[in-house]
């Protein structure tokens, strides 16, 4: 089927979760309101709809190729990719004075989700490029960014992140690859980068490669890690191209998944050294690197919300016309179409809710990140940047495991036609498992969110947080219908166990760490499971009083009560269990002895 999307429900969380309206008020986003959100999302839906999702299948068959040094990408995508540079969709978050739109992330983040539905392989090329970007806008010299931002800004040139090394994958420092001074300013890159996603391709002009490398003399470890521009063909002052530059990919990957994207093995400084330029200051690399780092991992969360919105819609598609057995209620007399039958109802369900409370729980989260930016009140922006930072190790970790729990429902509603490739149900499963990996593992994320997020401050802004549901809560009591009486039981719940959890975290990283990071996932997952239920309890509040007020499409709004009570009763439910594993289950962790394994 074909990918439709779910313009309605981003522009509702944007509307009554998010505060477009407030977003709009703040200093350069004034004409980013609903009106703009809404005419930017039903242009990005109809180029989505209708040049990128028809190529996601074909990528999946006809995967990106490497010959003598070349990427050909999927017959299709270079000519989309030229559609996609001009229609300035690469410059939408980004600040005008280099050609973008200046739109607030809120907006931004909806069309992230439909260019990942619509060709999740596709849409990694830009993905990286807009982490590039946001490096040379933080840590590049005027010059640089004169140069460089405004061609990748209008996707004449796209961008890279090179930090992974055969022997240097999470770990950093361990980096090898040597950047060696030279007389007029520039270095001589050398070394070997893995895992380089669209390292090579035949789409752009150029290719901007930042580039993590020690310059020769630097400390060890993280400490001695410095960032460089390295363009696969050399920018002269004119910004004019010149010499292809010492960098070629000399081989790429074969995967599992997102076949289209071509992840590179890159060589640096074979014939002579790739010239570079330092961005930033020697040795503090990895800070400008994390920069796109968390630019990333935002962006890879709402991979796996794009993923698995397209995997339930093609689930309910096919549980619509795939007659199979008789109701057990004896509904219909005969056979009927599986979407009758009870377990495929909440199979379907929980991908609903699933997708829907992460798609909210993002949504919100890039509202904070603009006020966070753009607030002339600096108590307030130190507030949504400290909301900000605490949801995006669960924005990537919860949505992405999350992706692999639907797109592996979306195969089982299809059943046995679910696993033969012909049908398209697994390339969804098969895409989305990456999702957990890179950009930091679920691990990664979790020891993120144990150590910088919670345990440094106490756990305050958890529990900050942990108050500001308490008051939706409130507001659930004074409602009197079935589904805000349950949503309020297992909201309630899930907010106790969480705090349960944060003070456990708090108080005994420093004196337990084996105990604390053994739940550390769990820890991810419950916090994660909370915060995409309490926003779709928020969720539940607006529909109420607009049903009540006769306001709104009422087909739409009575869905969303549905959704949310589903959540609170069979996902929110989880969140006790998961609380005991952590508090008591962290001795069975590690009991077993080694050799035993």
């Amino acid at each position: 089927m074909s990918y439709i999307a779910p313009v309605k429900d981003m522009l509702f969380c944007m509307k009554e979760l998010a505060g477009l309206e407030a977003v709009a008020q703040l200093p350069g986003f004034e004409d980013a309101g609903l009106e703009t959100a809404q005419a930017v999302l039903e242009e990005c839906a109809r180029f989505n709809q209708e040049v990128l999702a028809p190529l996601n299948f074909e990528g999946d068959k006809n995967p990106s190729s490497w010959k003598d040094g070349q990427v050909t990408t999927t017959p299709g995508f270079k000519q989309a990719f030229r559609q996609f540079a001009e229609g300035g969709w690469q410059g939408l978050q980004h600040p005008s004075d280099f050609g973008g739109q200046n739109l607030p992330k809120t907006i931004g983040a909806a069309c992230i989700e439909m260019l990942n539905s619509a060709n999740m392989s596709f849409a990694l090329c830009p993905l990286l490029t807009d982490g590039a970007i946001e490096a040379l806008l933080t840590a590049g010299t005027p010059e640089q960014q004169a140069l460089f931002l405004p061609k990748m800004i209008s996707g004449e040139w796209t961008g890279t992140m090179n930090l992974t090394e055969p022997q240097a994958g999470s770990d950093l420092a361990l980096v090898r690859t040597r950047a060696e001074p030279q007389p007029d300013g520039s270095y001589k890159i050398f070394g070997t980068k893995i895992f380089i996603t669209y390292g090579e391709h035949d789409m752009a002009g150029n290719i901007v490669h930042l580039v993590l490398a020690r310059v020769v003399g630097a400390p060890e470890g993280v400490k001695g890690i410095s960032l460089f521009l390295v363009p696969k063909f050399i920018v002269n002052a004119d910004g004019s191209l010149g010499a292809r530059n010492d960098a070629h990919c000399v081989s790429i990957e074969h995967k599992l998944g997102i076949k289209a994207s071509p992840t590179a093995v890159l060589q640096f400084g074979d014939h002579g050294g790739a010239v570079g330029q330092l961005i930033g200051q020697e040795n503090r690399g990895l800070e400008t690197m994390f920069i796109m780092m968390n630019a990333a991992r935002y962006a890879v969360g709402v991979q796996g919300i794009a993923v698995a919105e397209r995997a339930y819609q093609k689930a309910v598609a096919y549980a619509k016309d795939r007659v199979q057995s008789r109701p057990v209620d004896g509904s219909v007399a005969g056979s009927a179409s599986i979407i009758h039958h009870p377990d495929v109802r909440r199979m379907l369900m929980t991908m609903r809710a699933l997708t829907e409370g992460c798609r909210a729980m993002a949504l919100t989260a890039a509202a904070a990140y603009d006020a966070a930016h753009a607030h002339p009140d600096a108590e307030v922006r130190k507030q949504n940047q400290a909301f900000y930072e605490f949801m995006v190790p669960l924005v990537k970790g919860f949505s992405t495991e999350m992706s692999l729990e639907v797109t592996s429902l979306g195969v089982q509603v299809h059943g046995g036609m679910g696993f033969i490739e012909e049908t398209g149900a697994a390339q969804y499963y098969r895409d989305a498992k990456i999702l957990t990996i890179y950009e930091g593992t679920t691990a990664i994320q979790a020891n993120d969110l144990v150590g910088r997020k919670t345990a440094r401050d106490g756990g305050q802004t958890a529990k900050a947080i942990a108050e500001q549901i308490r008051k939706t809560e409130a507001e659930l009591g004074q409602r009197d219908s079935p589904a805000a009486r349950a949503v309020l039981k297992r909201l309630a719940a899930a907010r106790e166990a969480f705090v349960q959890v944060v003070e456990f975290v708090a108080g005994s990283t420093k004196a337990h760490p084996n105990a604390v990071f053994a739940g550390s996932v769990p820890y991810l997952m419950l916090a994660g499971n909370l915060m995409a239920g309490w926003q779709l309890a928020r969720a539940l509040l607006v529909a109420e009083t607009q049903l009540a007020a006769g306001e709104g499409d009422a087909g739409f709004l009575n869905a969303k009560l549905a959704t949310a009570r589903f959540y609170a009763e069979h996902i929110l439910s989880r969140v006790p269990g998961q609380r005991d594993a952590i508090l008591e289950g962290a001795d069975s962790v590690m009991a077993l002895a080694m050799d035993a394994f």
